[in-house]
């Protein structure tokens, strides 16, 4: 598909994540990065997303408005919201996947007939009775929702290939398109007085910081937290690991460090603030994703830590490993190969004149493919490109019904 480009008159336009902020993670971080940019050009951007005791029913932000719905059901970060099927006065839906009990969004863009985006962020790999329910949703239900999207976006070409919801879209594929993920350069960025925060935190200056951020929550149990820890265990006194992130998962991490021995080179710091985060990236000789299965799919961490000038180790998964150019800006390991990562890691450790500079590539490349102003170049082309494949742009008010 040949995308436009031309300058069109402003998308009334709805975004549906099943997470958002306060909650980290990295779904929720790209809507909100998406709807501020798309805001900030003008667009009128509304994010529907699920309600959570600590946050209002609505409020306006950095120029979009957000509605939070309370579910009928709930089971993890699966929402039940009866309320998305009376979505009316948008010119688009863009759905954020996965969004179980979000899928209501591909009836009501029926109902409305409003054109369907989706971003098809990673897969959902779940383990027991969970994984069997999984199954048949996507048999059926996801199916039908993949298939009746206008597009749908990938992180990558890699994922794309090998996720399990290629098989449902044979006969589709004029309809799938790559929209990698972005960073806020802005925000996220090298600091010459990194060392200042360093000490602050009791770090000593020859200490070698291995950072891994994270949400440690079941959602995200294949973060490969376990994995960190014991590379950790078997690396020299003076690397020390820093686990930023926060869920209900954090108590049982935190007895295995114990149990390894390490309650004197891991620090967890619990939930962090935007700027805190920065700060670390900056402070970190290197930043790890070890995750395990294919519920990683492109991890916007390694986005945020390049753009920190701070070299990355990530484990060899589709998606994930487009992210990383290897032995240039940082390395691939097996996912699961504690020696692999232990030898990334003490390799890192022991020539630093070599990871600062495997840093300033990686800050590089960002700056030339990752900004979120790029990044919406294209989605803005996507987003009119299905406007104008014989869709008019309305006027209504853009609510969803009592």
């Amino acid at each position: 598909m040949a995308f436009k480009t031309l300058e069109e008159e402003p998308i009334r336009i709805a975004h549906l994540s099943a997470t958002f902020p306060p909650y980290q993670g990295g779904t929720g971080n790209v809507c909100f990065q998406t709807a501020r940019e798309l805001a900030y050009r003008g667009h009128q951007v509304s994010v529907l997303t699920p309600a959570h005791s600590d946050s209002p029913a609505f409020e306006s932000m950095a120029g979009f408005q957000v509605y939070r719905y309370s579910p009928l059901i709930t089971l993890g970060n699966a929402h039940f919201l009866p309320n998305l099927v009376r979505i009316e006065g948008y010119d688009l839906i863009h759905l954020h996947y996965p969004f179980f009990g979000g899928e209501l969004s591909g009836l009501a863009a029926k109902i409305a007939d409003c054109p369907l985006v989706i971003t098809y962020h990673h897969d959902v790999i779940l383990r027991g009775w969970k994984s069997l329910v999984e199954t048949c949703l996507r048999w059926s239900i996801e199916r039908w929702l993949m298939r009746s999207a206008e597009i749908i976006l990938f992180t990558s070409e890699d994922y794309a290939q090998t996720s399990y919801i290629r098989p449902h879209l044979s006969g589709c594929e004029e309809r799938i398109a790559t929209l990698p993920n972005g960073v806020d350069l802005q925000h996220f960025y090298p600091s010459s007085e990194s060392n200042i925060f360093k000490r602050s935190h009791n770090y000593d200056m020859d200490d070698f910081i291995v950072l891994l951020v994270a949400c440690l929550d079941h959602a995200h149990y294949f973060k490969g937290i376990d994995v960190f820890l014991r590379a950790l265990e078997k690396l020299p006194f003076q690397v020390k690991g820093l686990i930023v992130g926060d869920g209900d998962l954090r108590p049982k991490y935190e007895n295995r460090s114990r149990a390894l021995q390490l309650e004197t080179r891991v620090v967890f710091t619990g939930q962090v603030t935007d700027t805190e985060l920065r700060k670390f990236y900056q402070i970190a000789d290197v930043s790890i994703l070890p995750s395990i299965t294919q519920g990683e799919a492109f991890g916007l961490v390694l986005l945020e830590s390049l753009a920190c000038s701070t070299p990355i180790i990530a484990s060899n998964l589709p998606g994930v490993r487009t992210v990383v150019d290897h032995g240039c800006d940082g390395f691939l390991v097996k996912p699961g190969d504690v020696p692999s990562l232990v030898e990334k890691i003490n390799y890192l450790f022991e020539d630093r004149d070599g990871a600062g500079e495997m840093g300033r590539r990686g800050r590089e490349k960002i700056e030339e493919n990752f900004s979120w102003s790029k990044i919406i170049d294209k989605l803005e082309g996507i987003y009119y490109a299905v406007l104008n494949n014989g869709l008019r742009i309305s006027n209504p008010s853009t609510q969803i019904r009592d």
